[in-house]
Order: C-alpha cells, then structure tokens, then sequence
C-alpha cells in the first residue's frame, strides 16, 4: 500500500526532480508543481500526505502558500525548503504553520528522513478498525470485507480503493483524489484506472453496492 502522496512544490526542475525520484524511492506517490497557485488548487484537489514547500516561488510566494492553507484550517504537514539560512525567515515560517526547516544546498536523504519525522510526529488521528455502509462491512486489522455477512475476495487495489470511499463516506472523492490515495500518484492521465477498478469493485459487492457515480466528478458512498 502506499505510503501517501507528497506535494513538492519548487520551481527548479532538477531539484524538484531528485526530490521526486528520492521521495519515489521510499514508497511515497508524488506530485510536482512549481508555483503557489498551482501548489494550492493541488493541495485542495489531491490532499497530500505532505507538502515539500520551496520559500521562494515565482508570484505566491511559499509563506503565502503556507499561510493560505492554515487560513482555511488545512494542517497537512509543510517542509519548507529554502536557499535563504536567515533566522527571520525560518521563524516566521514556523509562526504561520510549517513543520520543519531545510535550507539548500540539502541532503535528499535528510529530506526524506525529516519529512518521515514530521508525519511521525503528527501521527494519525484514531481510526476505525471497521468501516461499514449498506451492508458492506471493512475489517482493516483482518484485511477481509463481508457483504451481507459473506466474504469477498478483493486485491489490494481494491481494497485500498473501497477503504478510500468509506473513509470519505458522504462526500463526493473525486478521480483525481482517489488515484492519490489509493494508488499514491496523481496522473490525470490514468483517471479511467478508477472507472474500471470502480466497476470490477462493484460486481463483487453485488447488486447492492453503496458505490455511487457523480457524473463528470468522481465517486462517493452515501453517507
């Protein structure tokens, strides 16, 4: 399963790049973007496990980007990456919500390990062990779902895929989001993935599926 999708956000192409291919390394799904608007339709679209946030971004700047989201109480954790080592500007990063510091030129390691501390430290808050909706019923611990009380086998992108939607129950999870969850990447080119992984879901769960179609949107199970 994946390890959860990271935004890095920075608009030097072969930074950017190493990031990515270090952060693909350790089993973490990412996604690129190199500017602050972009960075924050992404962070609304995709939520991110993380986001890798370059300081100094053509146009919204990422003190901007960071104050932005904690201004709409959005908390996934930032890892600010910076060429400026002035102590103002890494408090004041700090001030307006970022996790931790890293000032360039920077070990991709050491950006890993800490993006791996911050998600550590911010831990995740108590889940359910079981997910239930129309009579289909999750045990995660187990990894088994029963359908009016009879197993279903699902692969793991399956199961991944319907833990997805029920842990979204009542909220419409568009394509784009569920490649980010249940797959950990975010290619928008791959958005009929979701529909056929959707309809084989369905055919196992029977006619009584709680898998709803938002047309032109994405999926949801009622909540």
């Amino acid at each position: 399963m994946p390890t959860g999708l990271v935004l890095v956000v920075e608009d030097e192409p072969a930074i950017a790049d190493l990031v990515r291919r270090y952060l693909l390394r350790d089993g973490y799904g990412v996604h690129v973007e190199s500017d602050g608007d972009r960075a924050l339709a992404a962070c609304r679209r995709l939520r991110p496990v993380a986001v890798v946030l370059d300081v100094g971004l053509p146009g919204r700047d990422g003190i901007a980007v960071c104050r932005a989201l904690r201004e709409e109480g959005d908390w996934t954790p930032v890892l600010f990456v910076t060429a400026r080592d002035d102590e103002v500007d890494r408090v004041l990063g700090l001030e307006i919500g970022a996790d931790d510091y890293l000032t360039k030129p920077f070990s991709p390691r050491e950006l890993v390990a800490r993006l791996a501390a911050v998600l550590r430290r911010q831990g995740e808050p108590a889940r359910p062990a079981v997910l239930e909706a129309g009579g289909v019923r999750m045990d995660q611990a187990a990894r088994t779902v029963l359908v009016d009380g009879a197993e279903v086998a699902l692969t793991v992108t399956e199961f991944n895929l319907l833990e997805t939607l029920l842990r979204s129950r009542g909220r419409v999870v568009a394509r784009a989001e569920i490649l980010a969850r249940a797959w950990g990447q975010a290619d928008y080119g791959s958005s009929r993935t979701v529909d056929v992984h959707v309809a084989q879901l369905r055919a196992k769960l029977g006619p009584g599926s709680p898998i709803e179609t938002v047309r032109g949107v994405g999926y949801r199970i009622a909540g």
